[in-house]
């Protein structure tokens, strides 16, 4: 993708820092022509790092010092009122200033989140950013938020991030009228909670392609392009489902180890369980959008690798690319003037 895009990277956040980013950097410079990286950070540790990788700053690839860190377990009020100098404020203050189209990082959820709201601002019409990213499903992949960033929200919020996965769906994979699920216990109209009831109601009398409630192993068969729900459920529902996978692989490499038959089945089958594990490798799927701000912000796993990371860089400059914050704020504008004569 030949994309004129420059992308702020947070070169200390994660539990890996700047030796998964700078190795990510390059693959992303490869293979995206016109796209210029800034790596923010500490100067002589991300320079360090550069040299052990054969590379070099250019007109590409510059570094932007900064001299605090935000640790992983640190409160996001603290990172937010003492950390004005570290490397994901700075990468976000980027954004902000107009200097760079997005920022990734893959550093503390909650104080990303929080810095990303103060410095860039919501969206008009938008109350709460979410958390959203793609899934494997057996029809491709599905839209899935919010994922953590709000855990107790409204009927309101809950059609907000309808919106705005709606949209992001739209833009990054040109789908006219993508459908919109509202995850919950059950598909009959009496299930669910008094929120998550409302949110149907306002999801029905919409613009949106809506089709009703869709159960947990809906999200994983494709029944639909995106499914919403509260944050609380949606991060219960990732970490589940990421641990799930660990149960999997492990199982299935015990059974082939079992006794020199099943190895020799074990390695008979190596190409189809190769191809089976890159159709769900989650780090294909790295890199969560928070979507409802003024700009964008690309969250990484805490634990990628370079691929991984690399793959959270892609979904920026897709986003860029798609002018996404635009698109949803057209559209938000459109459905509060058209729909409920705002």
């Amino acid at each position: 993708m030949n994309v004129d895009a420059t992308i702020a990277l947070d070169a200390m956040g994660g539990d890996h820092g700047a030796s998964i980013v700078v190795p990510a950097a390059l693959k992303a410079l490869k293979k995206h022509a016109g796209l210029k990286l800034v790596l923010v950070g500490d100067e002589k540790k991300i320079s360090d790092v550069l040299k052990q990788n054969k590379m070099t700053v250019s007109d590409r690839l510059s570094i932007h010092h900064s001299s605090q860190v935000v640790t992983m377990d640190e409160l996001p009020s603290q990172a937010l009122r003492g950390k004005k100098d570290s490397s994901m404020r700075v990468a976000i203050n980027l954004v902000k200033e107009g200097r760079a189209q997005a920022c990734v990082s893959a550093g503390n959820t909650g104080a990303l989140m929080a810095t990303a709201r103060f410095v860039l601002k919501t969206l008009p019409g938008i109350d709460r950013p979410a958390i959203c990213t793609t899934l494997p499903t057996v029809k491709g992949h599905v839209y899935v938020l919010d994922l953590g960033a709000n855990v107790d929200s409204s009927a309101e919020h809950l059609f907000e991030f309808a919106v705005m996965g709606s949209e992001l769906a739209s833009a990054v994979d040109e789908i006219a009228a993508p459908t919109v699920g509202l995850l919950n216990i059950g598909e009959e109209e009496i299930k669910g909670n008094e929120r998550v009831k409302e949110a149907a109601r306002l999801l029905s009398d919409s613009r949106l392609n809506y089709i009703g409630y869709v159960e947990g192993d809906g999200i994983y068969l494709g029944v639909a392009d995106v499914v919403v729900c509260d944050g609380f459920v949606g991060n219960v529902m990732l970490k589940t489902t990421e641990g799930v996978a660990k149960m999997i692989s492990h199982y299935i490499k015990q059974e082939f180890k079992k006794n020199p038959f099943t190895m020799i089945a074990g390695l008979i089958a190596m190409p189809v369980l190769k191809a089976f594990r890159r159709r769900i490798d989650p780090r294909e799927y790295n890199g969560a959008s928070l979507v409802g701000l003024q700009g964008i912000v690309i969250k990484s796993h805490g634990g990628a690798d370079a691929l991984a990371f690399s793959n959270a860089i892609h979904e920026a400059i897709l986003e860029v690319d798609k002018n996404v914050p635009q698109r949803i704020s057209q559209q938000l504008e459109a459905i509060l003037v058209e729909e409920r004569g705002v």
